[in-house]
């Protein structure tokens, strides 16, 4: 193995490792500081978005996270460059 790609190596393994495990995280883009909050964000206020999305399906990307999500979906049998490597291999 070459000291660039070892060096590279130890860099990405450091990486990952430090802080918190993994790379995203999940934060509230919404106040939850009172019951009022909650009410809106949930039961009895979540009603609302969800008959305005039932009636015009588009409304998603107003009302949810839909236009800022993507999924990565992989069982680990053909990691690109790496090959068969597992599941769990393939999350980072």
């Amino acid at each position: 193995m070459s000291s660039k790609k070892n060096k590279l190596d130890q860099e990405a393994l450091a990486f990952h490792a430090s802080g918190r495990p993994g790379k995203l995280e999940i934060t509230a883009t919404k106040p939850l500081l009172s019951q009022h909050d909650l009410s809106l964000a949930y039961s009895p206020g979540v009603a609302a978005p969800c008959l305005a999305i039932e009636k015009d399906p588009d409304a998603a990307y107003d009302y949810t996270a839909k236009g800022n999500l993507i999924a990565v979906i992989s069982n680990g049998t053909a990691v690109l460059g790496l090959g068969d490597i597992g599941a769990a291999a393939s999350k980072p």
